[in-house]
């Protein structure tokens, strides 16, 4: 973590203490009602500062990590694009694929159903109250 700040991916992406604060009681909240949200959804009603999305993205990924490597279900995967498909974005995966607990293609079947049951192990999994 970075003073001020937690840091992406990318070094020169940062998200301060209270947006970190106000992703994890976001996504807690969601949890508990058993819902996905959009990232456009987020990035509004963190009101994050330009680059928005980038930042929520490098967010999630950093979460992401954080989760793998407590070996818990990854919270990043309650948030998911606006479009049909209900799944989050490509980069997800990779990111999933990257810290192994993914493989395949970032699109179809695989994908979805993986998903699927990665959203219904974070829905039941008791999260402690650190990230």
């Amino acid at each position: 973590m970075a003073a001020g700040g937690v840091t992406g991916t990318a070094a020169s992406i940062r998200i301060s203490r209270p947006h970190w604060q106000a992703l994890l009681d976001e996504l807690a909240d969601v949890r508990r009602q058993r819902h996905l949200v959009t990232y456009r959804a987020l990035v509004e009603r963190l009101q994050l500062p330009a680059p928005a999305m980038q930042t929520l993205t490098a967010a999630l990924e950093h979460l992401a990590s954080l989760d793998a490597r407590a070996d818990r279900p990854l919270r990043s995967a309650l948030v998911v694009s606006q479009g049909a498909s209900r799944l989050p974005r490509t980069g997800f995966f990779e990111c999933a694929t990257r810290l192994g607990r993914f493989s395949g293609p970032a699109d179809g079947s695989a994908a979805a159903s993986w998903h699927a049951g990665e959203v219904a192990r974070v829905f039941e999994f008791d999260y402690p109250g650190i990230p």
